[in-house]
């Protein structure tokens, strides 16, 4: 299946998925990956690149002369940006991630400095006549979002960054939407309160009068200004492990006037009724790299649990009873991990939807864990897999 059948549809990977924080690594990994998977899904036409950044890399490539190179690098993989992953600021891979992934957060300036590059970069190598977005942190890591002042100053930086890309787009004609992805244990962790922070604070009328006097507009057109600038990145195995239907939940989002600027695509780990085995098979998954927040709904009531280690106490104690979801991004074409499920149902559902409603025109496939999988779920080359689970996504786009 290719990717030409998707019409203004802009389908990807995202390459934080491949090790390395520094410019000069990143670039390299594209040499390694791109012309492999490329040949799998787009063979004939230029492949779109969900290009992850780091702030280290971030702060280089803005330099003129890196900015040129990449895109003659471009155009030799044939190969172009349309959309850039701003989430994680620091080591992606390798390290311990777990709650670091979201400092620095919209309270600081830094957070700020590091999506305005993004944006820059975006806005000089997206191809004319494109929309461009660039996913980021849900505000803060819901345990510093309480802090005082925490709330009034991220939402005075969201509107600090979307005033520099209403200038993006008044001197050079490139759109660029941020796009807040809500992640579980997140200040923004459901549709309700994204929706909710959307209309109480960012839409407010103190809000949307300290942005028209940012950009020097009316109320009204600073109102128009944010919709088109600020959205949100909805993450299918985010949702599902807040046991949301990922399709109802866009069709919330667009209801409600806001912009789903970029779909991830992605697979969440799902347990329909735990047990002490399947307690012992999640042992492997707890590899100490990343934040598995876990879900657990009991007798229609969910309770949350920041961490898989918290979860599997949890259980030993005789609680947490009843079906897990946990946020650990599986393989998209993988249907049950041996004794563990997943959460494919509610892909095939968006990617079905799809077909007859367009709820985002960026969809970007996410599986960053291939590094710290157990063996048994990496069925090739990590080329191999990426392509897989792209063609995976096209077989259900178009049929």
């Amino acid at each position: 299946m290719r990717l030409d059948r998707l019409g203004d549809v802009h389908l990807t990977y995202c390459t934080n998925i491949h090790a390395g924080e520094s410019w000069r690594d990143i670039c390299s990994s594209l040499d390694a990956h791109v012309p492999a998977i490329k040949r799998r899904v787009s063979p004939d036409r230029p492949m779109g690149v969900g290009l992850r950044l780091s702030g280290e890399a971030a702060a280089s490539a803005r330099d003129p002369d890196n900015l040129r190179a990449f895109h003659d690098q471009l155009q030799r993989l044939g190969a172009y940006v349309f959309t850039i992953n701003a989430f994680p600021y620091g080591p992606f891979h390798g390290v311990r991630v777990k709650e670091q992934v979201y400092l620095p957060d919209w309270r600081s300036s830094a957070r700020v400095a590091f999506t305005s590059d993004a944006a820059a970069i975006l806005a000089t190598i997206l191809p004319e006549g494109q929309e461009g977005s660039i996913s980021t942190v849900p505000g803060s890591f819901k345990a510093n979002a309480g802090e005082p002042g925490a709330q009034a100053a991220m939402t005075q930086n969201l509107l600090r960054a979307v005033a520099e890309l209403v200038q993006i787009e008044r001197e050079c004609g490139k759109t660029i939407a941020f796009a807040l992805e809500p992640e579980p244990c997140c200040f923004l962790e459901t549709v309700d309160e994204t929706i909710g922070y959307f209309e109480s604070a960012l839409l407010s009328r103190d809000a949307l009068g300290a942005l028209a006097a940012m950009t020097n507009v009316s109320a009204a057109s600073a109102e128009r200004q944010l919709r088109r600038h600020l959205g949100v990145c909805y993450d299918a195995c985010h949702g599902s492990v807040e046991f949301e239907q990922p399709v109802e939940a866009m069709t919330r989002l667009r209801a409600a006037g806001l912009n789903v600027a970029k779909l991830q695509m992605s697979v969440a780990m799902r347990i329909p009724q735990m047990r002490a085995d399947l307690a012992r098979e999640l042992e492997p998954y707890n590899e100490g790299v990343y934040l598995h927040q876990t879900v657990v709904q009991h007798e229609g009531k969910l309770r949350r649990y920041v961490d898989l280690p918290d979860a599997l106490a949890a259980f030993r104690r005789g609680e947490a009873q009843g079906e897990w979801r946990i946020h650990c991004h599986v393989p998209l074409f993988l249907s049950n991990m041996g004794a563990i499920g997943s959460t494919q149902g509610d892909l095939l559902d968006v990617l079905r939807a799809m077909r007859d409603t367009p709820l985002s025109r960026h969809l970007e496939v996410e599986t960053y864990t291939w590094d710290v999988l157990p063996i048994a779920l990496r069925t090739g080359s990590k080329s191999a897999d990426i392509a897989r689970e792209m063609s995976f996504c096209l077989q259900e786009l178009t049929p």
